[in-house]
């Protein structure tokens, strides 16, 4: 009897063991995957787009005559007399400003040549359309005047200015208002002459009308393009939509080129219109007002939580704990330059 009960504790013994060794091994399987999957320094703590300075501008000689003014950039082309470029951040806070327009049209003492004048426009049959809206800068009294520079003007069909321009604009301030800010970059195409010209400075009538728009907010980081030729138009927004590489291609331009080269490369060549929502934005006194005294609007108040996008950067950051600590514990038996050329995703 006491050997059976000994052969029996013994069999125990060995399942326990076995167990044991099994959730061992598991243990060891989720620990390496952890070490695989789990992101690293830079991948954990990625700057987001509030986070890099400058973002919005392309790349840019220093020959250029850029000027900055609150809350926009510009490029200023000599011999077209108007911006290649505007670029600037736009937030949902700063759609909410109180500011209103004020249309003091007056050349940019910026432009150390001489911008356009209003003499340039007059009776010229074309609109002074803005590249960056003034809508885009009421949150600010400077910077709504500092939109009304003719350096930030452009000849525009007056169908075109107050059409499908227009709705391109409130449908970019409906991205930052739903995205929570995106990136824009804006202005005329000149590289597809000859131009008709206005004005005694010879201020060229463009062609066509770009926009890049880059979303750098998690839970979906995305770019999308769009081309307009400057006349009126009843088609959608939607049949404009082309991807940031085809506008490169177009203007000569490098957009968002401080982002990493894989990451800009994935986002310029693909453009998604499902992504968006292509809604116009438009916001009440009341809005505004309810904005500022930190109620949001009725049409924030529907967004997602960001429950998914919370979860996501916990899990994160579990995952990034657990692997450095355990890459901090194999760097007392194996020297870091070895163990980092020998298991180089541990970085």
């Amino acid at each position: 009897m006491a050997r059976r009960k000994t052969g029996t504790r013994v069999n125990k013994a060995k399942k326990r063991g076995k167990r044991l060794l099994i959730l061992l091994a598991v243990l060891l399987v989720l620990w390496i995957l952890t070490l695989v999957l789990a992101p690293s320094e830079a991948e954990q703590n990625p700057m987001s787009g509030s986070a890099i300075t400058g973002l919005e501008l392309p790349s840019f000689e220093k020959s250029e005559l850029v000027v900055s003014h609150p809350g926009y950039t510009l490029s200023y082309d000599e011999e077209h007399e108007q911006a290649r470029w505007v670029a600037y951040h736009l937030s949902r806070e700063e759609l909410y400003g109180s500011f209103e327009r004020g249309d003091d049209f007056r050349s940019d003492p910026s432009i150390v040549t001489g911008s356009a004048t209003l003499d340039d426009y007059r009776s010229s049959g074309y609109d002074r359309g803005h590249l960056i809206p003034a809508a885009d800068l009421s949150f600010s009294e400077e910077a709504m005047s500092g939109s009304f520079y003719l350096s930030n003007m452009s000849p525009q069909e007056g169908q075109f200015n107050r059409g499908i321009w227009s709705k391109l604009e409130a449908t970019v301030r409906n991205f930052a208002d739903t995205e929570g800010a995106v990136y824009v970059v804006t202005g005329p195409v000149l590289t597809d002459g000859p131009y008709k010209t206005i004005g005694k400075n010879k201020v060229s009538v463009p062609n066509q009308y770009y926009k890049v728009i880059l979303d750098y907010d998690e839970p979906e980081v995305k770019a999308i393009g769009f081309v307009l030729p400057n006349e009126g138009s009843g088609k959608s927004l939607e049949s404009f939509v082309t991807t940031v590489d085809e506008v490169e291609e177009l203007t000569g331009l490098d957009f968002f080129h401080r982002l990493d080269d894989k990451e800009e490369v994935a986002l310029e060549a693909r453009a998604d219109a499902s992504l968006w929502d292509f809604s116009t934005f438009s916001a009440s006194a009341k809005d505004r007002e309810a904005f500022q005294a930190g109620n949001l609007p009725a049409k924030q108040a529907e967004k997602p939580s960001g429950f998914y996008s919370l979860a996501k950067n916990t899990l994160n950051t579990i995952l990034y704990v657990v692997k450095k600590e355990s890459v901090n514990l194999i760097e007392i038996f194996v020297p870091r330059a070895a163990l980092k050329e020998a298991v180089p995703f541990l970085y």
